[in-house]
């Protein structure tokens, strides 16, 4: 399986501390609500897009959810990986890479995340059918 890309920086550090701990982490601001998936993005989150509140904290997750969509993206040394949106059961939705067989895929279907260590040393998320 090739992978998908992972770069650690500052405002990541946390996430790939816990997935290199098998723990998956969300964005959650105090009043519940959960931050839509930016990382491997660059994009800064300055608040909760719900209600505002600046402060967001990263909360681990069961990490069990279904499979919203999925696509096949170029992956390195010219393979191909499965990219994959999954609705944790806690409610957020996710980015990772999806290890289902192409007969099996569904929309709704149920997955479990395990990890995977990239090339570069980093751990990001592999959904696989539960």
């Amino acid at each position: 399986m090739s992978s998908l890309p992972a770069t650690r920086d500052e405002s990541s550090a946390t996430w790939f501390d816990a997935a290199a701990d098998g723990v998956l982490l969300a964005l959650r601001c105090p009043a519940g609500h959960w931050a839509p998936p930016m990382l491997f993005h660059g994009v800064t989150v300055l608040g909760c897009p719900s209600c505002g509140h600046p402060h967001l904290e990263w909360t681990p997750t069961a990490g069990r959810g279904s499979l919203v969509t999925w696509t096949e993206l170029p992956g390195r040394e010219g393979g191909m990986t499965t990219a994959a949106v999954v609705e944790l059961d806690e409610g957020p939705w996710v980015f990772g890479a999806l290890t289902v067989p192409v007969d099996e895929r569904a929309e709704g279907l149920a997955v479990a995340v395990g990890f995977t260590r990239v090339d570069d040393g980093e751990v990001v998320p592999v959904f696989s059918k539960r």
